[in-house]
């Protein structure tokens, strides 16, 4: 028996009991004593929903870590130092305290966990790791708060960290820190059932500080006793455990300090809100949140274990992917267009970033340096394995400035900054093929006048050049893949309709029609004459043979209206749905390009 608790599947399992009982009381008693958060302009919740619910997790991980965890100091530290935020952030949640006073109380319990010797070894000097590992006790804490904006995300993301530090913590063979962490998973995972949209009940301030804190401090214990592989280790793997909640809190504080908002303040405008706004359901939204997660989580397991060289290529590359996906999501409009324009107004930088990221493609520039980086780093790796040997990170390192000068060069010379991402197409693929060709042949000759390649490999050029054009146009088609992956806000919205002819004109329509809210139409599917188009699929859309029964169709899709895209269409079945049309009360519309002179008068 005593054995079998000892297991953290086991006392996990019953933490997630405890929690549930626990959360189940605390719901009851918010409900009772009017603990309700109430919706408003600038939240995103829509019902009153209980509070205090960071109370359940707080005393579930208390109850669990007194009963089954192995004591330890650090351990004692840093339960005492979260019971200390639990604390401030309940005080937080009943009378509303400034953030200031916030602030203060994080610094504390910072000051309680680094006074008994925890801390990150970063850089040898211990003052210097002293106040990196403050900053990251306190900027970890104020990110689960801020993460804190949707049913079920806060609590998803944490669980989905902590299980990634057990994980880790159980390959090292530490043994009471997985047990530790294991009835904090438990915990999570009792309180989520109640999260999780529709949410019953929130986590609050003291939930979040709490949950924020316990996270933040347990990645020191990773890097106690000795057990450190190093600075890379140290630095790269709890950033990558905790990369979702720093990216969220880095994406938002940006954008506000650009929209001249104060950070701190509450708002709809988080990674997950803007998912939504791209027509995403709620549900969705997190749960691709989760996702995005997990694939950090196990990053950060395959850092500790593989070669630094080959680590920081596998980075660089998820960096550059989350990049993407955060300048996709920027363009996203969560602001009222009057706000968009007071702050052209009325802030200088953004007014400034505007101009700069959209009109001189300074992050295209930035993005395509990481990739001439990443490829020519990565051609490297895949012929020789490693840079240990052979004088080839001397070689690297020399070459490298050279190669990104000549590059940028070369698709700046080829006309590689003058499309725009969202309307990639094979033109601009033949253009990238030319920038990376040319680039490439000048970093050849380059390299061949000045360095007679002495100790170079040739076969490191050509397959930094392969990678190269795979990334540039990845990266390019990248958004025309998120506008199809990603459901359109007003896509399952307006008046469902049919699109007669699937050629090129009715392709066309079908793209004008899903990318332009203002014509409120629904198409949900094709119908030709062609019998060779039959059950083909366009865009998504199946195609159907118009020599059918076209009432039945019509009736089975709930079609409103009929739009007609050919102009090459047969005048018996003209007819044919004309007639169909009038007997079936559908609307029978023609839709075509139209060229017409303006009127100057």
């Amino acid at each position: 028996m005593l054995q079998a608790l000892s297991n953290p599947l086991v006392t996990g399992g019953i933490s997630v009991v405890v929690a549930v009982l626990l959360t189940l009381l605390v719901r009851g008693f918010a409900r009772k004593f009017d603990f309700v958060a109430r919706p408003k302009s600038d939240r995103w919740h829509k019902r009153p929903t209980a509070m205090l619910g960071g109370a359940a997790l707080f005393s579930t991980t208390l109850l669990m870590y007194a009963a089954f965890v192995p004591k330890t100091q650090e351990s004692l530290i840093i339960l005492a130092a979260g019971t200390f935020l639990f604390l401030v952030g309940l005080l937080d949640d009943i009378l509303n305290i400034k953030p200031y006073q916030k602030l203060v109380g994080q610094l504390f319990g910072a000051v309680i966990v680094v006074g008994y010797g925890m801390k990150l070894p970063l850089t040898g000097y211990e003052l210097l790791d002293i106040w990196i590992t403050v900053f990251w006790l306190i900027g970890i804490t104020n990110a689960i708060n801020l993460l804190d904006n949707m049913d079920g995300l806060a609590a998803g993301i944490a669980a989905i960290g902590a299980l990634s530090l057990a994980l880790g913590f159980a390959a090292n063979g530490q043994t009471a820190e997985v047990m530790l962490v294991s009835v904090f998973i438990g915990a999570l995972v009792g309180f989520l059932i109640f999260n999780f949209n529709p949410a019953s009940i929130f986590m609050g301030d003291c939930g979040s500080m709490f949950v924020g804190f316990i996270l933040a401090s347990s990645v020191l214990l990773g890097q106690t006793g000795g057990r450190s592989r190093g600075i890379f280790s140290i630095l790269a793997v709890p950033v990558l455990i905790l990369f979702v909640p720093i990216f969220d809190t880095t994406f938002v504080t940006v954008l506000r300090k650009m929209w001249g908002r104060k950070a701190s303040q509450g708002g709809r405008d988080h990674t997950s809100h803007r998912l939504v706004a791209l027509g995403l359901s709620e549900r969705s939204a997190v749960l691709m949140i989760y996702g995005f997660s997990v694939c950090a989580g196990v990053l950060s397991l395959i850092v500790g274990k593989i070669e630094t060289s080959q680590s920081l290529a596998l980075i660089v590359f998820f960096t550059i992917v989350l990049s993407i996906i955060g300048v996709y999501l920027s363009k996203v409009k969560v602001y009222e267009e009057r706000e968009e324009e007071l702050a052209s107004k009325n802030n200088a930088v953004f007014a400034f970033i505007v101009n700069v990221s959209y009109k001189r493609r300074i992050f295209e520039v930035f993005l395509d340096t990481l990739l001439i980086t990443l490829s020519y780093y990565t051609a490297y790796l895949l012929l020789f394995g490693s840079f240990e040997s052979g004088g080839n990170w001397e070689l690297f390192i020399d070459t490298l400035p050279m190669l990104i000068v000549l590059k940028l060069f070369a698709f700046l010379a080829a006309g590689v900054y003058r499309g725009l991402w969202r309307y990639t197409s094979i033109g601009d693929f033949i253009t990238f093929t030319k920038g990376v060709v040319i680039g490439s042949v000048l970093s050849v000759v380059a390299v061949l006048l000045i360095y007679r390649f002495q100790n170079f490999s040739r076969a490191v050029f050509v397959l930094d050049g392969i990678i190269l054009l795979l990334g540039v146009v990845g990266s390019r088609l990248a958004f025309r893949l998120f506008r199809e992956l990603l459901p359109i806000a007003h896509r399952n919205e307006g008046r469902r309709v049919l699109i007669y002819g699937a050629g090129d004109g009715g392709e066309m329509i079908l793209r004008e029609l899903r990318n332009n809210p203002k014509w409120n139409y629904q198409p949900v599917g094709f119908i030709d004459d062609d019998p060779l188009k039959k059950d083909k699929v366009i865009n998504g859309l199946r195609v159907f043979d118009s020599n059918g029964s076209l009432l039945e169709l019509c009736d089975e899709k709930d079609v409103q209206e009929i739009l007609i895209s050919s102009s090459r269409i047969r005048p018996e079945s003209l007819q044919k749905i004309r007639r169909m049309c009038r007997e079936s009360n559908i609307e029978l519309k023609r839709a075509e390009l139209k060229i017409e002179p303006v009127d100057f008068e």
